[in-house]
């Protein structure tokens, strides 16, 4: 079979696999308990974070994990545009700019949901309209913008 439904999940890579096998037989630790399984879970996460920014050119304090990709968008759609109790960052919205957010007619679900709950905190939501490719028009993009 060819599986070809990377946007719900991708196959895990041979190298991936083989890198997480001895964490996963080590048993478990939670990476911000004191006692030695956190201690070592930790090293092993920040281990991690710091091969992964030199890979992608960045600093280990600019990563942040998530448990997977619904987690990931409401971070990325929530931290720079809510308020209150909610907001992770929040800076756009401290300083009440940045309050609008343009998306596409057909994002993942949790993108949005994510959108419509900001819609109801007050953030200008517009969804973009695509094509029958799936294409989203770059004229009608920057008319946007």
């Amino acid at each position: 079979m060819i599986y070809l439904d990377h946007n719900a999940t991708s196959p895990l890579r041979p190298e991936v696999l083989e890198a997480m096998l001895p964490l996963l037989r080590g048993g478990s630790g939670n990476p911000s308990s004191l006692h030695a399984p956190g201690r070592e879970a930790k090293r092993a996460l920040e281990l991690a974070r710091a091969e992964l920014a030199a890979a992608l050119g960045a600093e280990p304090s600019e990563l942040v994990f998530t448990s997977g990709g619904t987690e990931a968008d409401n971070l990325a759609l929530r931290g720079p545009l809510a308020r209150g109790p909610l907001a992770a960052r929040g800076e756009l919205a401290a300083r009440g700019e940045g309050r609008r957010l343009i998306v596409s007619a057909i994002e993942h679900p949790a993108v949005l949901r994510a959108s419509e709950a900001l819609a109801e905190e007050g953030v200008q939501v517009e969804r973009l309209g695509v094509d029958g490719e799936g294409h989203v028009s770059p004229e009608a993009l920057a008319a946007r913008l």
